[in-house]
């Protein structure tokens, strides 16, 4: 597992330009489902995911991945495309062999959203295959 766990309140931020594809509109294509052309909530969370990621990242060993587990955000103002999204991580400790995280998004307005997130440390091999046992793949 890690070598060291995170110094408190450490951080590691994200960013990306969002892209249409970034849009709750893109997720609805194809489908009788409706969604505005805005910055997406699963596009958030994956940008919150990365920020934590990159606080654990330097202490993981050869072989290990961190994964997120759980996720408690809220949305608070729209995005449109073009704009530019950051997502700040900052470490608040461990539970067991959850790594927790409160994280802060913003654009170019302001907030965005927030919340709380946990990643957990694992082998990427080991997660890859007990996937396909567990699909029959």
């Amino acid at each position: 597992m890690l070598r060291d766990e995170p110094a408190p309140d450490e951080t590691a931020t994200a960013s990306w330009v969002v892209r249409d594809s970034d849009l709750a509109s893109a997720l609805s294509e194809g489908h009788r489902d409706s969604f505005p052309p805005v910055f997406a909530t699963a596009r958030m969370v994956a940008l919150m995911e990365l920020a934590a990621a990159r606080v654990l990242a330097p202490l993981l060993e050869p072989g290990e991945l961190s994964v997120g587990v759980h996720v408690d955000i809220v949305h608070t103002a729209a995005t449109p495309a073009g704009a530019t999204v950051t997502a700040q991580a900052r470490y608040l400790g461990r539970d067991g062999k959850r790594y927790k995280f409160y994280i802060v998004v913003r654009d170019g307005g302001g907030e965005v959203g927030s919340g709380t997130h946990q990643r957990a440390v694992i082998q990427g091999g080991r997660l890859v295959e007990g996937a396909k046992r567990r699909n029959g793949v």
